[in-house]
């Protein structure tokens, strides 16, 4: 055992870098840029509107941290023409000098050679790779780092955790060009996801009035409409968190009438450039390589996490593997749960998990699973919530609900929004509460500023709760991939998740990493994993909540 601790040691520590959270020392270094890349060569990053000034709730130093992790490089100049895209038809890799075995625990290497679709090398980086080392036969996979040579070619680097055979596999999520489209749209083109409000009353003679108009977040950037009229809005902000809401002014209806909310539409701006970009033929595709058969063979070594799962533990890549399709853990040593740990596990806990669509699998998921704990019929919108189920016999009540606007869902009354700073300020907390939190999804459009602002918020929030009741569990769910657009973008995702984490770099809570577990497997992305994935998130869950 102490043997493959050390070489776990040796094949982690040292080579990789890692999302940093929790137990920092003050002196050190910032982590690279996170997930696909960390630039050879920096060039300084265009200026943009957001870097100017610091977001409220942040420091300038912490929106500098937060600017140098999300840095991309790119194509210096605006590309006119599709074919000199980077084309995953032409674009290729090749598997840096093969050896006729491998034992498990080594390292492989492969480099990634970009090109646009006249077939020539690209001279610059930015392009938006995801790489991996697989068995379909094994059920076995796990994700690559991905390095960005800023001259078009990029080094993926993997380490071998199973014994047996395997292939290496690279695919062009978003060239840079594509990438360069992605960045515009979010700073410029804010609303083009908005909602509508649902306004309901009595106009003067005593008629029912209803009427729907357009909301959104008031920020900076984002334009709500068009408009001539004086008072063109109704502004709501919240007491706690200072955040406000705004909708176009009703015609017979005083603002206070504003009783639902919903998603109202997608505008697509993109130039016709940007939609081929875009569109099918250039995103999300597999590369054409090295095909040649790794071989992997057995050793003295075992290799898993040796840490006992606790805050503030980092994020290495790789995260873990699958191997018949369970997740092992690299992070720290996870446990996988039967149904009766599970109900040991839950046992006397509140768990409350607030979030978009993808934290709610999760409460599904234990209530599809979990025999005595049964759903209550709260009356409410299935897509905000809230929803809770209880299991009598144990003394579980477990919680799901939406974070507050702006969320795309079906009707729902706009009580039931709530920010998620303001839940966490509702918490007690103590050594029997668990509280799950995501945030992502539904902010892919906005300005980074906004989201910025809106996790300092979750985190004066969570950091309050643990001062209050240090023994309280907080776990962050991550950032998962699915998306694929102009609307929700892979890309935007993991800048988002990025900043989320270095928010929490020196705050003792869990990081739940998911995003690995949804690139690297077989399954056909989607913004909701598949079962088989979210089992293995649970256990993961699960493991923090119980480690022994």
């Amino acid at each position: 055992m102490e043997g493959s601790a050390g070489l776990l040691s040796s094949v982690f520590v040292q080579v990789l870098w890692s999302y940093s959270s929790g137990d920092r020392q003050a002196n050190q270094p910032l982590p690279r840029p996170c997930m696909q890349h960390h630039n050879k060569t920096q060039r300084p990053s265009e200026p943009t509107p957001e870097a100017s000034t610091a977001p409220p709730g942040l420091s300038v130093e912490e929106w500098e941290r937060m600017l140098k992790a999300i840095h991309w490089g790119g194509p210096e100049r605006q590309v006119t023409s599709a074919s000199r895209s980077t084309s995953p038809g032409h674009s290729t890799f090749t598997i840096q000098d093969l050896k006729q075995s491998y034992s498990v625990g080594e390292e492989l290497h492969a480099t990634i050679f970009a090109k646009d679709f006249t077939g020539q090398p690209k001279r610059y980086g930015g392009d938006f790779f995801q790489a991996k080392v697989y068995s379909d036969k094994l059920k076995a996979s796990v994700f690559g780092e991905v390095l960005d040579h800023q001259n078009g070619t990029y080094s993926a680097r993997f380490i071998l955790p199973w014994a047996g055979q395997a292939s290496v596999a690279v695919r062009l999520i978003h060239s840079s060009e594509a990438v360069q489209a992605l960045k515009q749209h979010r700073s410029t083109d804010s609303n083009r996801i908005y909602f509508y409000g649902f306004f309901v009353g009595k106009d003067s003679h005593g008629a029912r009035v209803q009427e729907t108009l357009v909301c959104n977040i008031k920020w900076a950037g984002v334009v709500l409409s068009p408009t001539t009229q004086k008072n063109c809005c109704c502004e709501y902000q919240d007491a706690r968190t200072g955040l406000t809401w705004q909708c176009r002014q009703p015609k017979a209806l005083p603002c206070d009438a504003l009783m639902s909310h919903s998603m109202g539409g997608y505008v697509n701006r993109m130039t016709p450039l940007e939609k081929v970009l875009m569109n099918s033929q250039h995103v999300n595709r597999w590369l054409q390589g090295d095909s040649r058969i790794i071989t992997i063979i057995t050793s003295n070594v075992t290799i898993e996490a040796r840490n006992q799962c606790k805050p503030g533990l980092p994020t290495p890549i790789p995260a873990g593997f699958y191997l018949s399709n369970v997740w092992t853990s690299f992070v720290c040593a996870t446990r996988h749960f039967q149904i009766n740990d599970t109900a040991e596990c839950l046992k006397n806990k509140h768990i409350y998990i607030v979030g978009d669509s993808t934290s709610r699998q999760w409460y599904d998921y234990l209530v599809r699973t979990m025999p005595t704990l049964k759903p209550m019929n709260l009356h409410s919108v299935y897509q905000v919530g809230p929803l809770m189920a209880v299991d009598v016999q144990n003394n579980v009540d477990l919680h799901w609900r939406s974070h507050g606007l702006p969320l795309r869902c079906l009707k729902a009354p706009i009580v039931s929004l709530q920010y998620i700073s303001n839940i966490i300020d509702g918490i007690v907390g103590g050594p029997h509460t668990v509280f799950v939190f995501d945030m992502w999804a539904h902010f892919t459009n906005f300005p980074l500023s906004y989201f910025a602002h809106r996790v300092s918020l979750v985190r004066r929030a969570v950091v309050a709760l643990l001062r209050r009741a240090p023994e309280t569990k907080v776990i962050i769910k991550t950032a998962n991939t699915g998306y694929k657009d102009i609307f929700g973008s892979d890309w935007l995702s993991m800048q988002l998740d990025r900043i989320l984490r270095e928010a929490f770099r020196d705050v003792r809570v869990y990081i739940l990493d998911v995003w690995q577990m949804t690139a690297c497997h077989y399954n056909t992305e989607n913004i909701h994993p598949a079962p088989v994935i979210i089992k293995n998130e649970i256990d993961i869950l699960l493991s923090f909540m119980c480690p022994e």
